[in-house]
């Protein structure tokens, strides 16, 4: 089955264009610059379908009405070639002579985004912010720095559900109070004990959940928060140049992780309620989630591998705030050293008090 594609190309030059980080479309052919408007004029998308609906897509997917596919096939508009994809994939670049593509049928009939948040940063922007989370990692091998290379740096745009829901139930606490008093004999602790119930609700917005199977949820996670002021239309002209993926896992399989989240936050707020005690602790708590909404937006992150002696570390970056996450080697002659020195100081000390104490 053909795919149905889109090229963005200059006006003038008929070369592909590519979205600048914090710029515009550009072409690297003949330098202009345009608005995603302009090119959205002369394009054949339609920019006016409506975007993704879960009440939609649980009658038109979920319920197995329509099955979403696991390979496509695309005609690259400017060399012919035919060229295989997964089926989550949602803009790629044609192997054979590198022209910008986005698979228009991925984004439309119910599986359009709400919105999407550009690339703020450029590939070389996100190098320098790899490079400076390996600044004051003293645990680094010596010669990491020198050693290390850099594989290819790849922006994608990472399916995520945006989740908006109410959280309604009680938090109960097993709480303490303590009193002290003395006569002429002994001295005591009075301690009485309390079951505290908080009854309450929340309302949340905004929280996400990755909704990609090939990406970690760790790695995700870690690469909070990004700024949903930034959210804009989506627009397919965003993607050109970089990389997009379809979501996998649907929202109703997400929901739990969103849920656990709201309701842990939540159980937070209530405990926080209870002032007075000498001692707080949980107990229980019976919160259920109300009016549950998502929406589905692309959020750009960059991927590299570091390569050090043989082994790959992989790194993410958010391509709007440059926070970056990934895993170091660790030297082990350093962490024998640092945590020996730690237990060195620690054993000096003990060894001091009890010279104080014996003398």
């Amino acid at each position: 089955m053909e795919e149905q594609s889109a090229s963005y190309k200059c006006p003038y030059c008929d070369a592909p264009l590519r979205w600048i980080p914090g710029e515009q479309l550009g072409c690297a052919a003949c330098g202009n610059r345009f608005e995603p408007e302009v090119v959205k004029k002369l394009s054949a998308f339609e920019n006016d379908q409506a975007p993704f609906d879960w009440g939609d897509y649980k009658e038109k997917f979920a319920a197995g009405a329509q099955n979403l596919p696991d390979r496509s096939v695309y005609l690259c508009r400017s060399c012919g070639a035919a060229v295989e994809t997964d089926g989550t994939t949602a803009a790629t670049r044609c192997p054979f002579c590198d022209n910008e593509i986005v698979l228009t049928e991925k984004l439309t009939g119910g599986l359009r985004p709400n919105g999407v948040i550009p690339f703020a940063l450029s590939k070389q922007d996100a190098i320098g912010a790899v490079k400076k989370h390996f600044r004051g990692k003293r645990l680094l091998p010596r010669n990491f720095r020198e050693g290390h290379t850099l594989g290819k740096i790849q922006g994608v745009y990472v399916p995520f559900w945006l989740y908006d829901a109410g959280v309604d139930g009680e938090t109960v606490l097993e709480c303490t109070k303590r009193r002290y008093y003395s006569d002429d004999d002994y001295d005591y602790t009075e301690t009485k004990h309390y079951l505290v119930s908080v009854r309450g609700s929340m309302r949340f917005r905004g929280i996400p959940v990755d909704g990609s199977e090939k990406a970690d949820d760790d790695l995700m996670d870690a690469l909070e928060p990004f700024d949903y002021s930034g959210v804009l239309s989506f627009d397919p002209a965003y993607l050109s140049g970089f990389l997009a993926d379809r979501f996998d896992s649907d929202p109703d399989r997400s929901l739990p992780r969103a849920s656990q989240r709201m309701k842990s936050c939540a159980d937070a707020a209530f405990s926080g309620e209870v002032t007075g005690f000498d001692s707080v602790r949980p107990r229980g708590s019976n919160l259920s989630l109300t009016a549950p909404a998502v929406r589905y937006v692309l959020l750009p992150v960059y991927f590299l591998n570091v390569g050090y002696h043989g082994k790959n570390y992989r790194f993410a970056v958010n391509g709007q705030t440059g926070k970056t996450v990934g895993e170091l080697p660790v030297s082990k002659a350093k962490s024998l050293g640092y945590f020996g020195g730690w237990a060195a100081a620690v054993s000096g000390a003990v060894s001091l008090l009890l010279y104080l104490l014996l003398r």
